[in-house]
């Protein structure tokens, strides 16, 4: 609240809640009852949703202002467009109050639920609260009255709640509703096509609850999948309730299925909301315990820990849950599609009795662009993806597969580098690669990236010690046109890039 002269009136921002006028708050009442001046904003027809809750409240000598929309829509003459429309409607509203404020009278202007949620008192706010003494009177909200008359949680534990406006882009609707746990979709009318596709996109329509008017007359509640579209008004609301409130749904034939999921290459920032939405929704969880216990804990969901050379078995234990009816996800870190779990779960689909339960995989963050995007872009070019590891392909193999890619001045990123069993692939590798590349090649150590250790250096290639090497290090070894440069004075950030173009021959 900012030191204003005394002799300026004060501004309110008075939230009336969701619309029963018996909703409003004590304060509310008392700042309508003292103000001089109440204004409230209507569409062209000159009603006022606002008006008719406070209505009660007004008395004969209160002077009432009415803020009416040039648009309600984004269909408009005005020179400059539907914005610059409202903006100077905007400007002309706060001028008209300010008029009133340096006259010294008290303005309260309404706001349907609460006045900074959604609401346009907030453009009065930020055009008149650093010049006027301001208070906000909170309100309750359109999605709390929705949830009440639901009769069912909204989150529970750590759950975490997304407001969504539902003239955001299908696509983005369905990312963000797939990704958080509730949600509450505003702003509907004629939206409400994109929202519930966003919703069925999303794998979340059955569970979408539909709010109409909460807590005014012509009041309507029922399944959003129900819902005739053309029945929708704006001040209607899309509620995805508490998972964990839900009860609990039973096994049944034909409804399960596999999703491999790539958690990226560690934490929650790398998680796709695709991959997020999938975890939320699996009833169980499968994988190599490192990955399982990435994954937050969900009341009611199984979760299956094994060890981490036992993939083809892991598989088949996710597989035949299915056949049970289950919804499982399979993680695997990084993306599920590279030397992980998705080929092993594919192999096992692929034989009888398990050829009908539907397979699906949800990319991740690969270790290798997660590591390079550190270093800078030593991938800019073309590169080939191989792992050292020997216990599914013998070494000839793979020394083959790398002089070929070395011949072809391919950029490498190697994984599965080195373990306490697999100690000397790194260094025969090193002087494989060195009979194609100068010494001075620079190569990324990139560990644990993104993780809490993590750790990327560069060194060049005939430096490369494999002591600095183990499984949990991935390396990425420049082509002959990869440079590496320091930035900035002195001993600035060293970067690795690789370019676009490659020299003719």
């Amino acid at each position: 609240m900012s030191e204003q002269p005394l002799t300026t009136g004060r501004l309110y921002g008075v939230g009336l809640g969701p619309g029963d006028p018996s909703l409003m708050t004590v304060r509310a009442v008392e700042v309508i009852a003292s103000a001089d001046v109440v204004a409230y904003h209507s569409a062209r027809h000159g009603r006022s949703i606002a008006r008719s809750i406070a209505e009660r409240h007004l008395r004969p000598d209160h002077v009432e202002e009415q803020l009416v929309y040039p648009v309600t829509t984004e269909t408009t003459d005005h020179p400059g467009g539907y914005r610059a429309a409202m903006e100077e409607f905007y400007e002309e509203a706060a001028a008209r109050l300010a008029a009133h404020l340096d006259a010294g009278r008290t303005v309260a202007v309404l706001a349907e639920g609460d006045p900074l949620f959604y609401s346009s008192y907030m453009h009065m706010h930020k055009r008149l609260a650093h010049r006027y003494p301001t208070e906000v009177v909170p309100g309750v909200t359109s999605f709390s009255a929705a949830a009440a008359r639901l009769g069912e949680p909204l989150v529970e534990g750590e759950e975490v709640l997304t407001i969504l406006p539902g003239t955001l882009p299908e696509e983005e609707l369905a990312a963000r509703i797939a990704s958080t746990d509730s949600a509450v979709v505003m702003k509907l009318g004629r939206t409400f096509p994109a929202v519930r596709g966003a919703l069925e996109r999303a794998g979340r329509l059955d569970e979408a609850r539909y709010v109409e008017r909460a807590t005014m007359a012509g009041e309507r509640t029922g399944r959003l999948a129900d819902v005739d579209p053309e029945s929708v008004p704006y001040f209607s609301v899309a509620v995805l309730p508490s998972r964990v409130g839900a009860a609990p749904t039973a096994p049944a034939a034909g409804r399960g299925r596999v999703v491999v999921v790539g958690l990226g290459p560690a934490g929650p920032l790398w998680l796709t909301p695709e991959a997020r939405g999938e975890l939320a929704a699996a009833e169980d969880v499968v994988g190599y315990s490192t990955y399982v216990d990435r994954v937050p804990a969900r009341p009611g969901q199984r979760r299956h820990a094994s060890d981490n050379k036992v993939e083809s078995e892991r598989a088949e234990f996710a597989l035949d849950l299915a056949r049970e009816g289950r919804r499982v996800a399979v993680v695997s870190s990084g993306d599920p599609g590279v030397f992980a779990m998705a080929t092993a779960v594919l192999e096992v689909a692929s034989e009888d009795p398990y050829r009908e339960i539907p397979v699906r995989v949800v990319p991740g963050m690969t270790a290798a662009h997660a590591a390079a995007s550190r270093a800078g872009a030593p991938l800019g070019h073309d590169y080939a993806v191989v792992s050292l590891s020997d216990r599914l392909k013998p070494w000839e193999v793979i020394a083959e597969r790398l002089r070929a890619a070395a011949a072809a001045d391919l950029v490498l990123a190697l994984y599965n580098p080195g373990s306490r069993s697999r100690v000397w692939q790194v260094g025969k590798a090193r002087d494989l690669l060195l009979e194609h590349r100068a010494p001075e090649t620079p190569v990324v150590l990139g560990r644990d990236v993104g993780g809490p250790e993590e750790s990327v250096r560069v060194v060049r290639l005939g430096d490369l010690d494999p002591a600095d090497v183990d499984m949990r290090t991935i390396l990425l070894v420049g082509s002959t046109q990869t440079r590496a440069v320091r930035r900035g004075t002195g001993d600035g950030e060293e970067i690795v890039w690789t370019p676009r173009r490659y020299p003719e021959v």
